[in-house]
């Protein structure tokens, strides 16, 4: 979208590539494990390659830059916000403490599943957070529920599509695909 912006396409009206508050962001995670802070700084600036490859039963390297791809996206996009003042435009939704099988990425067993959809019903009625940028760690930001920050932002874009909607010339492709639709 931001490339269409920048390109100055006109269904996007005459919108600046930095104003964000034209933007509305929901970033759902799909969980991820409790950071345990498992390497030790001593003792991982003694490693070499080999270390880094391999040690303390699991793969140092892989498992940083795996988490660091996560946390600088969920960073940046909380900066990036906040800078523009547009922090309400921006949701992450996110549970970092899963442990054991609700960590897993492979266990789909009716069980582990069950648990999965219980996570993310009490994830709903935990308050909204975002990135401190000083810790890099979330925090509540009394802004309500999971919940209630999804019907809001459910309402903005809902009102956009009906603005829209009464912006587009009749006989257009997308009014086209709509009718079609409600048939």
């Amino acid at each position: 979208m931001t490339k269409e912006i920048v390109r100055r396409a006109p269904k996007y009206f005459p919108i600046k590539p930095t104003d964000y508050s034209k933007f509305v962001v929901i970033s759902l995670g799909t969980g991820s494990a409790k950071s345990e802070g498992k390497f030790d700084s001593e003792n991982s600036a003694k490693w070499g390659i080999l270390g880094w490859l391999s040690s303390e039963n699991s793969s140092p390297l892989v498992d940083v830059f795996t988490q660091a791809s996560s946390d600088m996206a969920e960073y940046h996009l909380a900066a990036v916000f906040q800078a523009f003042q547009s922090e309400n435009s921006y949701l992450r939704i996110q549970d970092d403490t899963l442990e054991g099988p609700l960590a897993s990425v492979d266990i789909s067993t009716k069980e582990n599943l069950e648990n999965l959809v219980k996570v993310g019903e009490d994830l709903l009625k935990k308050p909204v957070s975002r990135v401190n940028l000083e810790t890099g760690k979330f925090e509540p930001c009394n802004q309500g529920t999971n919940e209630e920050a999804l019907i809001r932002m459910a309402k903005v874009l809902s009102k956009e599509k009906r603005l829209r909607d009464m912006k587009a010339p009749r006989g257009t492709t997308a009014t086209k695909l709509r009718n079609a639709s409600d048939c």
